[in-house]
């Protein structure tokens, strides 16, 4: 059977889709890819009977065995965007036997999820066209790949703006900054990330928000739209010291109680510190917010003063910070260790990095798509165990006079 000449529009969608398609619905969507993985089944399968055969389709060179092609065979194949029928090459000798598609197999979903899952790794579009080509010998273009990871957007969201729970014992914010392109001209943008510990004990990036700059009143809408998307109260929130944050995120939830980053205040004190002393400093510092009473931390404060007194900049960090100190001896060891530092969200930067290492973004489209593959594995990640000592963490907090009906509460409704 000879193979119908292939419309022009669906070997040239991977370059126009949105253009020629527009579509509307994640249905859409699905539909319009539907084209868009045929044609590149057909041609990925085309490579391969090249190889089996030893020459390319247009080659008039004698070979040793009369084997040649033999028209192609119709195929239904299951994909996750539904099903798609494609033309399959045979040869004469009925010794083709496909790799990417094998002889009887109708399911190939997984196939599709192999460029997602190389972009999510921060592969860059042309390092996942040259993989593409090594393997299966079949050049797909950057458009293509732009394309195929588009349809990632409408899931980003959906996702983006998913009710939330009502309720987050910890949250963790913090920034980081990546290059966008804009023209001729490449701009660090603040990535604002706020990862939540719901009172089940789980992790769970609330979302991503783009801005040029970090500041208090892009902190204050984010968290405005939280409430708006279901957050009714937060017990803990830890932050790396934005001016203005703690004000911001009071005028949202007035009961959260505000933490500095221990960690944060530990690096700004060092600024002040010739580096032959950072050993003899932090060993101090230690002593201090890691006290075992709030007695004994007063008193560490003290001795911390005079011992260091010839930095009288590091010790001003201290001094003026040393309430947020002071409230970590509030509450129990368990919840103490997860309230006093913002390390549990910078690991998730430290994870972003990974991914955004390549170099500038072309659009702010392209770095959330990279960033939301990042947080599905995560997420994935995540769903295997809970936080380390959780029901030690919820006995604390429930033996806390402050938060004993709100944890009731919550726990009673979710």
């Amino acid at each position: 059977m000879p193979k119908k000449k292939p419309d022009p529009k669906t070997v040239a969608l991977a370059k126009a889709i949105v253009e020629e398609y527009q579509p509307e619905s994640v249905e859409e969507m699905q539909s319009a890819l539907k084209d868009v993985f045929g044609p590149l089944f057909e041609q990925l399968l085309q490579g391969e009977m090249e190889h089996h055969l030893g020459y390319s389709a247009h080659s008039r060179e004698d070979k040793e065995d009369d084997n040649r092609r033999n028209g192609y065979g119709t195929k239904t194949v299951r994909t996750s965007y539904g099903e798609v029928p494609i033309d399959v090459p045979r040869d004469r000798s009925g010794t083709f036997e496909p790799q990417l598609i094998p002889k009887r197999q109708k399911d190939v979903s997984a196939i599709e999820n192999k460029v997602l899952a190389m972009y999510a790794r921060g592969m860059s579009q042309r390092d996942i066209a040259k993989t593409i080509e090594d393997i299966y010998g079949f050049q797909i273009s950057h458009e293509m790949i732009s394309n195929i990871t588009d349809t990632v957007l409408s899931e980003l969201e959906t996702w983006q703006s998913r009710p939330l729970s009502k309720c987050y014992a910890f949250l963790f914010v913090d920034c980081m900054y990546v290059t966008i392109r804009d023209g001729y001209e490449a701009k660090g943008y603040a990535v604002y990330t706020i990862l939540g510990y719901t009172l089940q004990g789980d992790k769970e990036i609330l979302g991503l928000w783009l801005n040029e700059s970090e500041s208090k009143n892009r902190w204050m809408q984010i968290f405005d739209e939280l409430k708006a998307r279901g957050v009714e109260d937060v017990f803990f929130l830890s932050m790396d010291g934005v001016s203005g944050l703690e004000e911001g995120a009071k005028a949202i939830f007035p009961t959260v109680v505000v933490q500095r980053c221990i960690v944060h205040l530990v690096r700004n004190s060092l600024r002040y510190v010739p580096s032959k002393d950072y050993k003899a400093f932090t060993a101090s510092l230690k002593k201090l917010y890691g006290a075992p009473s709030l007695k004994a931390c007063q008193s560490q404060l003290e001795t911390f003063r005079q011992q260091w007194s010839q930095y009288p900049g590091a010790i001003d960090v201290w001094v003026r910070n040393f309430k947020h100190v002071e409230q970590l001896f509030d509450y129990g060891s368990a919840i103490r260790k997860i309230m006093y530092t913002t390390n549990a969200v910078e690991s998730v930067h430290a994870s972003f990095r990974k991914v955004t290492k390549k170099g500038a973004f072309p659009q702010e489209n392209a770095l959330l798509k990279v960033l939301y593959l990042r947080v599905k594995e995560l997420h994935s990640k995540w769903s295997e165990g809970h936080i380390q000592n959780w029901s030690l963490v919820m006995n604390q907090l429930l033996l806390l006079d402050s938060l004993e009906n709100r944890v009731s509460h919550y726990i009673s409704i979710s």
